[in-house]
C-alpha cells in the first residue's frame, strides 16, 4: 500500500471524532442544547417510522404474493423475447423484475444466478451490474414520500421504473462491451 494510501486509511478513523466534537463545540458557541434537539429529532424519526409501517408492510405481502403465486415466473416468459432483443440475458430476468419490488428479494435472484451461472459468467456479470444499477421503486418511494408527506407523487412511479428499466438495459449492454 502506498504512503498516501495509508495516509487517508488512517485519516478515515479520525473523521467521525472530529465530527463529533466539532458538532458539540459549535452546539455550544450557539447556546443549543444538544440533548434536547436529539430527543426532539429522535422522537420524530420514530414517529415517521411508524407512519411508514403499514406501506412497509402492504410491499412485504405483494412481494410474497408476486413469488409464491407463480406470476414472476409467468411474466418471465411473456418479457424473454423482448429481453432478447435487448441484450439482456434471459437468466438475469427474474432479477431485473424484482429489482424495483424487492431489495431483499432481488438479493436472492442475485444469489442465486450466482450460484447457478456463477460469478464470471455473462448471466453473473450482467446480473452483478444489474443489481447496482437499480433501487427498490415500490419501496423508495411510498417511503420518502410518506417521510416528506408527499400526496401526489403520480410522476414519480414511472419515472422511477423507466430509470429502472435503462439500468437493467444498459447493465447488459456495458457488460457485454467490457467483458
Amino acid at each position: 500500500m502506498s504512503g498516501l494510501s495509508a495516509w487517508f486509511l488512517s485519516l478515515g478513523g479520525w473523521v467521525m471524532p472530529v465530527m463529533f466534537c466539532g458538532i458539540l463545540l459549535y452546539s455550544g458557541a450557539k447556546k443549543v442544547d444538544v440533548m434536547a434537539a436529539f430527543l426532539e429529532g429522535a422522537g420524530e424519526g420514530l414517529r415517521t417510522a411508524l407512519e411508514l409501517i403499514p406501506a412497509l408492510a402492504a410491499l412485504l405481502c405483494a412481494v410474497g404474493l408476486l413469488r409464491a403465486s407463480g406470476a414472476l415466473e409467468l411474466l418471465v416468459k411473456v418479457l424473454e423475447p423482448g429481453a432478447r432483443m435487448l441484450g439482456i440475458p434471459e437468466e438475469v430476468l427474474p432479477l431485473a423484475l424484482m429489482r424495483p419490488v424487492s431489495g431483499s428479494g432481488s438479493l436472492a435472484m442475485l444469489r442465486e444466478v450466482l450460484e447457478k451461472y456463477g460469478a464470471d459468467s455473462l448471466a453473473g456479470r450482467t446480473a452483478s451490474v444489474m443489481y447496482c444499477c437499480g433501487d427498490t421503486a415500490f419501496y423508495v418511494i411510498p417511503v420518502y414520500c410518506g417521510a416528506v408527506k408527499i400526496s401526489d407523487s403520480r410522476y414519480a412511479l414511472p419515472a422511477a421504473l423507466i430509470g429502472c428499466l435503462a439500468g437493467t438495459v444498459c447493465s447488459a449492454w456495458i457488460v457485454r462491451a467490457f467483458f
